[in-house]
């Protein structure tokens, strides 16, 4: 599906935004992809983000999750408004055994006042991807909301 974001500065917004989320620089993510209406996320692997058993951590597939379908949200939104995750539900299909995970966030439905996304987060091992979970947002526009930390 084709959108026209709100914000025709939208990229460099969304990059701005990310930058300044200090759990995506804790774990160590980074932005890839940045389109109307898509974002995604890459996390290369790190011991600390494992669980017992050596595959990434839950909560880091979901951490990278929220924010890749957050960010295709707001790729669309006016550039007086911010976002925030109303609801979200993961479905974590494999383990996440691999070198990076990649989430893929897209907004399957777009709104004035809450915005609907899914992701597919796949993990990368040895060249080859395969999907590991997938998620279903709700987010909510925050219009008048400068997307800056409340002083």
């Amino acid at each position: 599906m084709a959108f026209t974001p709100d914000n025709p500065d939208f990229e460099a917004r969304t990059r701005d935004s990310f930058a300044r989320q200090g759990i995506m620089a804790l774990i160590g993510a980074r932005l890839g992809r940045v389109e109307p209406g898509l974002v995604e996320i890459l996390l290369p692997y790190r011991e600390d983000l494992t669980q017992q058993h050596g595959f990434f951590h839950a909560g880091a597939t979901s951490t990278i999750a929220d924010s890749a379908g957050g960010y295709a949200a707001f790729t669309l939104f006016p550039a007086q408004a911010s976002v925030l995750t109303t609801e979200y539900k993961i479905n974590l299909l494999a383990p996440a055994e691999g070198q990076v995970l990649r989430a893929l966030g897209r907004v399957i439905k777009p709104g004035r006042t809450l915005s609907v996304a899914e992701v597919d987060v796949f993990v990368e091992k040895d060249g080859a991807e395969r999907l590991c979970a997938k998620l279903l947002q709700s987010l909510i526009v925050l219009h008048g909301r400068p997307d800056t930390r409340a002083q």
